[in-house]
């Protein structure tokens, strides 16, 4: 399944490719250069495709879960000050996605959506320490029917320059449910109470909408 994000980008890059062919033919170039180009033009036109896939996901609805909210790898476990929302001590857990990572993000949990503000700014590598803070960011938060309060942080990157959003303040949060789309790699960060069993380790990959990213503390 294509996401509907990538209908427009997909169609302007096949027919662009398409006029690059039809213009090799027309100037009578050789037919290693023909060949050569529609070898390359199907493969980039592929890799965009493949970018903007959409697959089923099942997730494993649980009230104590936190789900993973992106495909990517973990790259940061630690403590933190949330200074935006929270404005204290946090756990922070981030998934860094690459190109060709899935990249539709999901709510990590079920409940209000208490928050929602968008932030322009630069565009730091994903991986930067100060790109939580300073990049072109979306910052939303979820309150759980059991009082608990989840921000996820939409973070883009060097290339990734298009963060979509869904939702709004007060809008009803399914967990595992889409809420946005990040173009061309970047990064989610999400801010858990302390207290808050983290399961997968630095490195490690997760599934947007099926990996359980942490559990509440009871």
């Amino acid at each position: 399944m294509i996401h509907r994000e990538g209908y427009k980008l997909i169609t302007i890059a096949f027919l662009l490719l398409a006029i690059l062919c039809g213009v090799v033919v027309f100037l009578h170039a050789p037919a290693w250069l023909y060949e050569a180009l529609m070898v390359l033009s199907f493969g980039f036109w592929l890799l965009i495709v493949q970018f903007f896939r959409n697959p089923k996901r099942n997730t494993p609805k649980n009230p104590d879960h936190i789900i993973a909210p992106a495909d990517g790898k973990v790259v940061v476990v630690e403590e933190v000050e949330e200074p935006e929302y929270f404005k204290g001590k946090r756990l922070q857990v981030s998934i860094f996605m690459s190109p060709l990572n899935v990249h539709v993000n999901r709510y990590p949990v079920g409940g209000i959506v208490k928050y929602v503000k968008y932030h322009p700014g630069l565009y730091l590598v994903a991986w930067h320490p100060k790109s939580s803070t300073e990049n072109e960011r979306t910052t939303v938060v979820v309150k759980t029917d059991a009082g608990q309060e989840v921000l996820f942080r939409q973070i883009a990157g060097a290339v990734a320059r298009r963060i979509i959003y869904y939702c709004k303040e007060g809008d009803k949060a399914e967990q595992g449910g889409e809420m946005g789309f990040i173009k061309f790699g970047s990064r989610v960060d999400i801010f858990l109470p302390l207290g808050t069993k983290i399961r997968p380790k630095l490195g490690e990959a997760v599934r947007g909408g099926e990996t359980v990213l942490a559990e509440f503390s009871r």
